[in-house]
C-alpha cells in the first residue's frame, strides 16, 4: 500500500471533543470519522485493524467447535415478545415500523435470534452440544455515548451462543470459552486485561464474567483483591463487614437537628462519627412507583444493581411527594410509614447507638439500637464494596477499587430464553427437555480502542503486531534521489512478495518530520528508514514503534533483519 493513496487525513491538533487519548489518536490518525452521536465511519486503517481482530476471534471460536452464522440486524417485535424482553428493555433498544406497519427492532443482542435459528434443529439430544457465533453490526441507543469507540451506539460485535443438555456440560464448556477468551486477548496484545465476576443484568443467567482492561479512563469500577485472585465488578462484589461494637447501649433520645440536609451535616452537628449513623436511601419501582427505603451505614452507598436484583424490578431514585408519608431528610426506621418497603443493609448489623432520622422534620434519634428498638430485623447485602474493604474470598482488608473498560463478557444463561421460547429436545428416554444456553461476546471496535488506550505514547498508538494495520512502514526520505528510491522500492517489492503487510511512504511533497509524525500516528510496529545519508554508507535504519529496537544494517541485510524482528515480535506475543 502506498501511503499517498491512503484514504483519510492525519493532523497534529487534538480535537476538542475527544476526552480520552484513544479517541483523539484515532481521529487524528485517520482511523474513524464521526457521523452522529456515537456513530462512526471507519477509514481503511481502522478496518484493517478490525479485520485482524476478527480473524483472531474466528480462529479461536472455530478451534472450540464454533460454527459461524449470521443473524438479521432487523427483527420482528413478535420474536422479542416471545422472550418477554420487548417490554422489559428500555429506550436502549431501537424500535420502529416497516412500510406495512409491522413493528420491528434493531438488534442490540441476539439471544432470541439464536434460539429462533436452532430450535427446530436441536430437537434431539444426539445433536448436543453445539455452539454458533456471528460477527455482526448491532445498535444500542446509549444515552451517553463517549470516548470514541469505547462507548458507541452502533458497533460490531462477536456474539456466540452454546446449547447443552446439562449444567455440567455448560459449566465445562464455559471454562473452554473462558480459556479461549484469555488467548484472544493475549493474541490481540491487550495489556492489563483481567476477568471479573459480574452482574448478568438484562442478559439473565446465574454466572457471568466480564473481561476488563484496567485503565484510569474506564467506565466500570472493579473490586480487586491485592492478596488473592478475587476480582469482581463493583455491581456484583459482595460487601462484608466485621462489627465489634463494645459501646454500652444508650437510651433512645429524639434530638433537634435544625438545617441539617445530609447525614454528614447531622453527624457534624451532633459530633458523631458518620460510621455510627443509619441513613435512608429512597427509590421507587418503575412499574408501580412503590417506595423502597434502604437503610445503610452513613458512610456507604447503596448498590442499585443489588437492590434491583433483590426486588426483581427496575427502580429509579424516588420523587418524594407530600402525601407519601416520607419525611425527606429525616427518614428513620422507628415509626416509618407502612406505605413503603423497608430493607436493612448488612453494614448496620451489630452497631449500637446509631444516629437515625426520627420521621419528623428537624429531628433525629441518637442511641438507636436495631434489635432493641425494632425487634427481629433481616439484613441484606445492598451496599457497594469500598476501598480497603474485606475480600469475600480471603477475608482480608485488601480490596482495591480500580477502573476498567469492558471488552468482553461470558454468561451462563441457563434456560432463560429456551424455556419461554419453547425450544425442546427429546432425551435418550424419550422425554421432552429444555436445552441450557451460554452466551459469549466481544466488542471489536471497543477492543481496538482499548488496546490503543493501553498502548500509546504522546505521538500515537503502538499497535501490537498481531492487529497492526501493517507490519512494516517504509519511510523513503528522498524519493527524488535515484539510489534511495531504488533501495526503498526493492525492499517494498520483496516484502510484498513475502506476504508481509507493508505501507510505503515515498511522498516527495512532505518533509521528514511530517513523514515520521504520520508514521507515529499509524503505529506500525517496524519502521524502515531509507535516506540519502544512510544510502551513502549502504545502510538502512530499522526502528520499532515502541523504541526498543533501533539499529542500522546494510541494505543486503535489511530484508532478513526485518523478517527476524517481525518473527520475534510475534513469538513474544504468543509466548
Amino acid at each position: 500500500m502506498k501511503l499517498n493513496k491512503l484514504i483519510g487525513d492525519r493532523f497534529k491538533e487534538r480535537p476538542a471533543d475527544c476526552v480520552v487519548d484513544s479517541h483523539a489518536l484515532m481521529v487524528r490518525g485517520g482511523y474513524i470519522k464521526g457521523m452522529a452521536n456515537g456513530i462512526y465511519s471507519q477509514y481503511p486503517v481502522m478496518k484493517r485493524i478490525a479485520k485482524k481482530i476478527e480473524e483472531i476471534i474466528r480462529r479461536e471460536m472455530d478451534a472450540i467447535d464454533g460454527q459461524e452464522v449470521l443473524f438479521p440486524v432487523v427483527m420482528p417485535k413478535e420474536l422479542w415478545e416471545e422472550s418477554g424482553r420487548f417490554e422489559s428493555i428500555g429506550k436502549e433498544m431501537f424500535r420502529g415500523k416497516d412500510r406495512n406497519g409491522a413493528e420491528v427492532v434493531l438488534g442490540m443482542t441476539h439471544e432470541e435470534a439464536a434460539v429462533h435459528l436452532v430450535r427446530e434443529y436441536g430437537n434431539t439430544y444426539a445433536k448436543y452440544p453445539f455452539m454458533i457465533y456471528q460477527i455482526q453490526t448491532k445498535f444500542r441507543d446509549e444515552a451517553r455515548p463517549r470516548a470514541g469507540l469505547i462507548r458507541v451506539r452502533e458497533f460490531t460485535m462477536k456474539d456466540a451462543y452454546s446449547f447443552h443438555t446439562s449444567m455440567e456440560d455448560l459449566e465445562a464448556y464455559y471454562q473452554v470459552c473462558f480459556q479461549a477468551y484469555n488467548r484472544i486477548f493475549k493474541r490481540t496484545g491487550a495489556k492489563g486485561v483481567i476477568s471479573v465476576q459480574s452482574d448478568s443484568g438484562m442478559m439473565g443467567g446465574s454466572i457471568s464474567h466480564e473481561y476488563m482492561l484496567l485503565t484510569p479512563i474506564g467506565e466500570d469500577s472493579l473490586a480487586v483483591c491485592s492478596e488473592c485472585d478475587y476480582r469482581a465488578n463493583m455491581e456484583a462484589a459482595n460487601s462484608i463487614f466485621e462489627t465489634e461494637d463494645t459501646e454500652s447501649p444508650g437510651t433512645l433520645e429524639k434530638t433537634a437537628t435544625p438545617d441539617c440536609a445530609t447525614i454528614e451535616d447531622v453527624c457534624g452537628y451532633l459530633k458523631k462519627d458518620v460510621k455510627k449513623s443509619c441513613k435512608a436511601v429512597v427509590y421507587q419501582t418503575n412499574e408501580e412507583d412503590h417506595y423502597v427505603v434502604v437503610f445503610i451505614r452513613g458512610d456507604l452507598e447503596c448498590n442499585e444493581t443489588k437492590l434491583r436484583n433483590f426486588l426483581g424490578k427496575e427502580i429509579h431514585p424516588a420523587v418524594i411527594t407530600d402525601d407519601s408519608g416520607i419525611i425527606a431528610g429525616y427518614i428513620g426506621p422507628v415509626g416509618i410509614t407502612k406505605n413503603c418497603t423497608v430493607l436493612f443493609d448488612t453494614s448496620l448489623l451489630g452497631i449500637r447507638n446509631l444516629v437515625c432520622g426520627a420521621n419528623e422534620t428537624g429531628y433525629h434519634y441518637v442511641n438507636f439500637n436495631m434489635e432493641r428498638d425494632l425487634g427481629d430485623v433481616r439484613y441484606y447485602d445492598l451496599s457497594k464494596i469500598t476501598e480497603g474493604g474485606i475480600c469475600p474470598k480471603c477475608k482480608k482488608h485488601t480490596i482495591e477499587i480500580s477502573r476498567g473498560i469492558e471488552i468482553g463478557n461470558i454468561f451462563q444463561l441457563g434456560t432463560k430464553y429456551t424455556d419461554v421460547m419453547n425450544m425442546r429436545y427429546t432425551d435418550e428416554n424419550g422425554d421432552l427437555k429444555t436445552p441450557i444456553m451460554g452466551c459469549y461476546g466481544i466488542g471489536i471496535g471497543r477492543l481496538a480502542a482499548a488496546v490503543c488506550e493501553a498502548s500509546h505514547d504522546e505521538y500515537g498508538p503502538v499497535w501490537p503486531i498481531s492487529i497492526a494495520p501493517w507490519e512494516v512502514h517504509i519511510c523513503c526520505l528522498r524519493a527524488d534521489d535515484e539510489t534511495v528510491k531504488k533501495t526503498a522500492d526493492d525492499l517494498y517489492d520483496h516484502l510484498q512478495k513475502e506476504g508481509v503487510p507493508v505501507i510505503y511512504d515515498d511522498r516527495t511533497s512532505v518533509r521528514p518530520g511530517v513523514m515520521f509524525s504520520d508514521a507515529d500516528l499509524l503505529g506500525v510496529p517496524v519502521r524502515v528508514i531509507v535516506s540519502p545519508k544512510n544510502s551513502k554508507e549502504n545502510l538502512c535504519e530499522i526502528v520499532t514503534r515502541d523504541k526498543k529496537i533501533s539499529k542500522k544494517v546494510t541494505v543486503e541485510e535489511t530484508m532478513k533483519t526485518v523478517l527476524d524482528i517481525i518473527n520475534r515480535l510475534k513469538e513474544e506475543l504468543e509466548a
